[in-house]
């Protein structure tokens, strides 16, 4: 039976094979981050290309919402009308604040992956403490793959997994190599109760952005991940059951590399439509700024309170600047009345962020 090991594994990671889509990889990832900082406002890719991953990620966890529900969400809390939606939301919740304490302290703390989870679950449970917990395939209820079990053994294996991911001179390896054994390492600990694969694809991002190699929290690994699930916990048992490490680094390499070419792909068709809306609102509106256009495109919903605070005027002009763009005949807002709640979707930015894009590796 496998049981983990601290890090890092005895293994050559740089055959022939994994330096070949090493390259390939880092290639893509290396034009993503450059391609980011061709839209002078990023937190309109913090938010929309975030919450995405947000709703892929608790996918693999068949936590299943829609794109409505997580968006109505971001308006008002009031609007949450069920568990998975609330999940999501704290994921995008989780991984924010993730970033927000790499960005301060340039590396991955233990008390951050704590952070992490406790935004994602709501509760101080911690590292467990208490054993019976083991992995059961989702189809048979068989089970596949007991961690560990021990209290200080989680502890401690999660004490050299925080030194291992943050001390290079441990391992002098290719960070991306090197971000491929930290998530089978975290999920095969598996150190919580509950939250362990949402925890360690916020991991994924936030290791990449500690090394550099991203600057803000895009990669959609999640839709990379649920689009090859069955490939993805197969090969990760691979590795516990036959130490096959090298399909396992080379599948996590192909997902570095597809997702970052689709996700460029994301962002040009939003710089697409922005400067269309530019275009539209400065044609057709006297009232146009580029802070309404970046308002209109932090998410897909906007509400009067949002305008009336990133412009800085009175709740009576943000209406009539909304109300005027959402009666134009061109209908690229639409307003959606809820009770006595409004809010104004950006018709094609939802339909663009909603798409189904195909991540799939090849046969």
């Amino acid at each position: 039976m496998y049981k983990p090991n601290k890090l890092p594994p005895n293994f050559d990671f740089e055959s022939k094979n994994i330096l070949k889509k090493l390259a390939d990889a880092r290639s893509a990832l290396a034009e993503l981050k450059g391609f980011v900082h061709t839209i002078p406002n990023q937190s309109i890719l913090i938010n929309s290309l975030a919450l995405q991953e947000a709703k892929d990620s608790s996918a693999v966890e068949n936590i299943i919402t829609t794109d409505d529900e997580i968006f109505k969400a971001e308006l008002d809390q009031k609007l949450i009308k069920n568990i998975a939606t609330k999940e999501v939301q704290n994921y995008n919740l989780a991984l924010q604040e993730g970033f927000k304490l790499v960005q301060k302290n340039k590396i991955i703390q233990n008390n951050c992956i704590l952070d992490i989870q406790e935004i994602l679950e709501e509760n101080k449970a911690g590292y467990r403490k208490l054993p019976g917990t083991n992995l059961k395939n989702e189809l048979t209820g068989e089970i596949v793959y007991e961690p560990p079990q021990n209290s200080l053994e989680i502890q401690n294996l999660m004490t050299d997994f925080v030194d291992y991911l943050n001390n290079d001179e441990k391992h002098n390896i290719d960070p991306l190599i090197k971000m491929a054994i930290i998530h089978f390492q975290f999920e095969s600990i598996h150190p919580f109760y509950d939250g362990n694969g949402r925890t360690g694809r916020i991991l994924n991002i936030l290791y990449l952005i500690s090394k550099r190699l991203l600057d803000l929290p895009i990669l959609y690994l999640s839709r990379f991940i649920i689009q090859n699930k069955s490939d993805y916990y197969r090969l990760l048992q691979n590795v516990r059951d036959k130490n096959e490490w090298e399909n396992w680094v080379i599948f996590t390499l192909q997902g570095v590399q597809l997702t970052s070419l689709d996700t460029i792909n994301i962002i040009r068709e939003i710089k697409i439509l922005m400067q269309e809306y530019k275009d539209f609102l400065r044609n057709n509106f006297g009232f146009y700024s580029q802070d309404l256009l970046n308002n209109l495109f932090k998410h897909p919903y906007t509400k009067i309170e949002f305008v009336e605070k990133d412009l800085r005027i009175t709740r009576q002009t943000a209406s009539k600047y909304l109300n005027e763009i959402a009666n134009h005949p061109l209908k690229l807002i639409e307003k959606i009345q809820v009770g006595k709640f409004s809010y104004f979707v950006n018709v094609k930015l939802f339909e663009l962020l909603s798409q189904k894009r195909n991540v799939m590796l090849k046969k």
